[in-house]
């Protein structure tokens, strides 16, 4: 299994980056999970975006799937054969209804609506899903394949789901848009990066990949609070390819 991180920040990018966009691969199957700004002609620096063979989108917030609005005409416009008639599978939460309704566009995508029973197969891969605490519904993936497994644990609170779904993950890859500075602060519907880190000890997860990083904080100080907790802990960066 491979992860390419198209897209680390939110809820916007810094000059020159993108929002939360991740590429899971295995035994030529493309999963997109999120499509936030930027992903799009980031994707096209690795693969066809015609290639995809679904995309997951954890929640209806315009920093993980604005992209989807763009795509959407490439898909329309520019087949990839004559064959490739057939819309890209996307799921997504119902909630909030009219964000869900804007998804489908002619026959760009096939929609699908996802629960916190949803549970199917793409290519090599398993896909589970749990609920987040989250400002709209919010779900974490998990992708496990006959190789290794991956949870996303989306745009979240810490809540009493995430480290069992987590549980001896090879990798976590979990967003830390606050520090605890700010949760003592009372900001509510993220993570900080000792959260983050604390349910990465307890899942046993092999490796934590910590991601959906403000834009105009630095870096290192996420870091720092992670490995307090959890000395595996690493900063997602855009472009970079990991193997589980």
């Amino acid at each position: 299994m491979q992860l390419t991180v198209l897209g680390c920040y939110g809820p916007y990018p810094p000059a020159g980056g993108a929002c939360s966009g991740y590429l899971v691969q295995e035994a030529g199957c493309n999963i997109l999970l999120d499509c936030g700004n930027g992903v799009l002609s980031r994707l096209q620096e690795f693969i066809d975006y015609r290639d995809l063979d679904v995309v997951l989108l954890s929640h209806l917030h315009a920093d993980h799937l604005s992209d989807l609005m763009i795509m959407r005409y490439g898909l329309m416009l520019n087949p990839k054969s004559k064959l490739s008639d057939q819309p890209l599978p996307l799921y997504a939460p119902p909630e909030p209804a009219g964000e869900f309704e804007r998804l489908p566009y002619k026959s760009a995508y096939a929609v699908n609506a996802l629960n916190e029973h949803s549970a199917f197969d793409i290519g090599p891969f398993t896909i589970t899903v749990s609920s987040g605490v989250h400002a709209v519904p919010s779900f974490s993936f998990r992708l496990e394949s006959p190789t290794a497994s991956l949870v996303y644990s989306a745009d979240t609170e810490i809540n009493q789901n995430l480290a069992p779904f987590a549980k001896s993950a090879d990798l976590f890859l979990c967003e830390a848009n606050y520090l605890e500075a700010d949760i003592t602060a009372g900001l509510t519907n993220h993570l900080s990066a000792a959260q983050a880190a604390m349910i990465a000890a307890e899942a046993g997860a092999k490796k934590l990949l910590l991601t959906h990083l403000h834009p105009q904080r630095n870096s290192s100080l996420y870091l720092a609070e992670a490995r307090k907790y959890y000395l595996a802990a690493e900063l997602a960066q855009e472009r970079f390819i990991y193997q589980i």
